[in-house]
């Protein structure tokens, strides 16, 4: 079993920056594949990205590639969410997920972190 507690969440205008950290418990972090998901107000919750054990494979929804880089530290246990050139679309709270398998279902959660961006 993994814990898992988002940060770096915050108020950014537009075209700005921000970068999420994720930090999880024990010490099977490394055999976990890790996910960011979000949900704005008014939709249902949504990948954002997604990486597997070591960091070799990744995923993107097609709204954040080319912005956005997920990336993990296992000495760490944190994985981060890069997020560059924010839209006001992108204004959501912000969770990470563990699961074993890469292609979920993502069985534990953080409590989330608000991402707001103004225009």
């Amino acid at each position: 079993q993994v814990q898992l507690v988002e940060s770096g969440g915050g108020l950014v205008q537009a075209g700005g920056s921000l970068r999420l950290s994720c930090a999880a418990s024990g010490r099977t972090f490394s055999t976990y594949a890790m996910g960011w998901f979000r949900r704005a107000p008014g939709k249902e919750r949504e990948v954002v990205a997604r990486i597997n054990w070591n960091g070799i494979s990744t995923y993107y929804a097609n709204s954040v590639r080319g912005r956005f880089t997920i990336s993990r530290d296992n000495a760490k246990n944190t994985v981060y969410l890069q997020m560059n050139s924010l839209k006001p679309e992108d204004t959501a709270i912000y969770y990470c997920a563990a699961d074993r398998n890469y292609n979920g279902p993502y069985n534990y959660w953080g409590q989330g972190t608000q991402v707001t961006v103004s225009s």
